[in-house]
């Protein structure tokens, strides 16, 4: 049922909130505590506030209810910011953090760790390039688990 929603938030939603200026970088269709929860994760240059999220609540909440992509199931509709550590997924996430550092966690661990951090060097479809003390590293992305910004305060 959940790749079923998302699908068809992919085909039918997502074309109405770029056309708004925004990009979704995730869907997520669960059950959390308080019941079933259709959560857009929008994103843009300059960031994103909570009107930028009331705005496209308000923009999807009428198709939504059109596709009736849970069968009548109920749910709760949340746009959020997927806030500064997101994990890289997107073109523009990587673009974003080049010459940045980040942390990668492996599903299995390479030379003995499990987890590097390092500074992004280059990306492609298969392979990311870090970084650490001067040192490249070559890492396949089926082999990575999660990859976050570090973020210093």
């Amino acid at each position: 049922m959940a790749s079923k929603v998302k699908s068809i938030c992919e085909e039918k939603v997502v074309p109405v909130i770029e056309e708004m200026g925004y990009e979704v970088v995730d869907i997520e269709y669960a059950k959390k505590s308080d019941g079933m929860n259709l959560i857009f994760y929008i994103d843009k240059d300059e960031g994103v506030k909570i009107e930028d999220c009331e705005k496209v609540s308000r923009a999807i909440d009428g198709l939504l209810e059109e596709l009736n992509p849970t069968d009548d199931s109920p749910y709760i509709l949340s746009v959020s910011s997927p806030g500064l550590d997101r994990p890289l997924k997107t073109e523009r996430d990587f673009k974003r953090n080049l010459d940045k550092e980040i942390e990668v966690t492996l599903f299995a661990k390479i030379d003995g760790c499990k987890m590097y951090t390092g500074l992004l060097k280059s990306y492609n479809e298969q392979n990311i390039e870090i970084e650490i003390n001067g040192q490249s590293m070559i890492i396949e992305k089926s082999k990575i688990a999660h990859i976050v910004p570090v973020i210093k305060f």
